[in-house]
């Protein structure tokens, strides 16, 4: 199983935690070591991560997290209850498709690059994360149980999506304190070895200069 991924990509830090908590060994392929057209050749949108299994290569984290779930049972990442398997793809959906992608760095270098200064770009990424998270913590509140992570006694689908993302947010100065159930099951799943392991700076491309 190889993993192509890069210290810093929030996506690919999600399947790393995945694999973490599956106790699955993997291959660890950085992105930078192959140069954007060989990256391409695996993976035409260019984007990460990608898993190579079986001898086909799969694309788009929440896919991969699928394929994870299903391929490898043990250590599942969903509950059982229907409603809450609901509610946690739900939770890192909103997460994935509403927040990460909204403020990647391409997005704003390409606002950037279009006329916005700092402020307006730094505006955009309070505007979305925002809003985000106030939906993540509203979500959480309504919750039928107080759970240590998200939707359980031990971290799974929403977690693994809500800690890199509270990573990001604190790198790219969103303030927080208005969200403590968010910021508190991260908090938790951070002192994690598995989460721990997936940080970027655990990630054999970390670059000394980022530290």
């Amino acid at each position: 199983m190889k993993l192509y991924t890069r210290w810093q990509n929030s996506a690919g830090e999600r399947v790393r935690i995945a694999l973490n908590l599956k106790g699955l060994d993997y291959d660890y392929v950085s992105v930078g070591s192959l140069g954007p057209q060989a990256y391409a050749a695996i993976n035409p949108q260019g984007l990460m991560p990608a898993l190579e299994l079986d001898g086909q290569v799969f694309t788009q984290s929440a896919a991969i997290l699928d394929l994870l779930e299903m391929r490898f049972p043990n250590y599942p990442l969903l509950p059982a209850d229907p409603s809450r398997r609901a509610h946690s793809i739900a939770f890192g959906a909103i997460i994935a498709s509403e927040m990460h992608a909204l403020t990647v760095n391409r997005v704003r270098k390409y606002l950037a690059g279009h006329g916005m200064d700092e402020s307006g770009v730094a505006q955009w990424v309070q505007h979305w994360q925002g809003g985000g998270f106030a939906a993540l913590e509203a979500l959480l509140a309504r919750r039928e149980q107080a759970w240590a992570y998200c939707y359980g006694d031990a971290p799974g689908w929403a977690d693994l999506h809500l800690a890199p993302q509270v990573a990001a947010a604190r790198r790219l100065g969103v303030a927080l304190q208005r969200f403590p159930l968010v910021t508190a099951i991260a908090e938790r799943c951070e002192s994690l070895p598995t989460f721990i392991a997936a940080r970027p700076e655990a990630q054999p491309d970390y670059p000394e200069s980022a530290g």
